[in-house]
């Protein structure tokens, strides 16, 4: 049984997307804490740090609805979290559990959580002109799953993926345009 800080040593080294699902295996198959794992994204050390958020995203997007128990409190940590390349990890499972194509069993977990902190995370990471690309389309997207749930999310998104494409790359002119013809 691996522990946390077997799993830090693990990832203390440059890993490639192979080694990435050879541990999220491994993870799931010794049923190691997701709450652990969460924690480990926070390490100081940025690479650890991000390794652990991109194993977590392979390990919760496998079988998110194995993980129900400690939907709370991934999503409580997502206003927590500082590192750039953890921001990517984090906005792209939360555009996934809020997808109208997540388990139902998902979709029920986050019916009875409130994701208004979520969803002010997601709008202050594509508003900040330092979070890198990936992330901005990413919370674009979920913010477009979830803007049935809090009647503000339209506008507001609507407003900020007009002030992104002015200027944006392809990857957000290709996506603003279908999120805004959708919207």
């Amino acid at each position: 049984m691996l522990t946390a800080d077997e799993l830090i040593k693990e990832i203390s080294v440059t890993m490639v997307k192979s080694r990435v699902v050879k541990l999220s295996a491994i993870l799931q198959k010794q049923h190691f804490s997701l709450r652990d794992l969460i924690d480990i994204t926070f390490n100081q050390d940025k690479n650890i740090a991000f390794r652990a958020a991109w194993i977590l995203e392979n390990l919760f997007l496998q079988k998110p609805e194995s993980y129900l128990n400690d939907m709370g409190y991934l999503l409580s940590r997502v206003k927590s979290v500082t590192n750039p390349s953890c921001k990517r990890h984090y906005a792209k499972i939360v555009m996934h559990i809020t997808s109208p194509k997540s388990p139902v069993a998902i979709q029920q977990e986050l019916s009875e959580i409130d994701l208004e902190p979520v969803a002010e995370q997601l709008f202050d990471w594509m508003i900040d002109p330092k979070v890198l690309i990936a992330v901005k389309v990413f919370a674009a997207q979920a913010l477009f799953n979830l803007r049935d749930r809090y009647n503000w999310l339209t506008e507001e998104l609507a407003n900020q993926i007009q002030f992104l494409m002015r200027n944006g790359s392809a990857a957000i002119q290709s996506r603003g345009r279908k999120l805004l013809s959708q919207l």
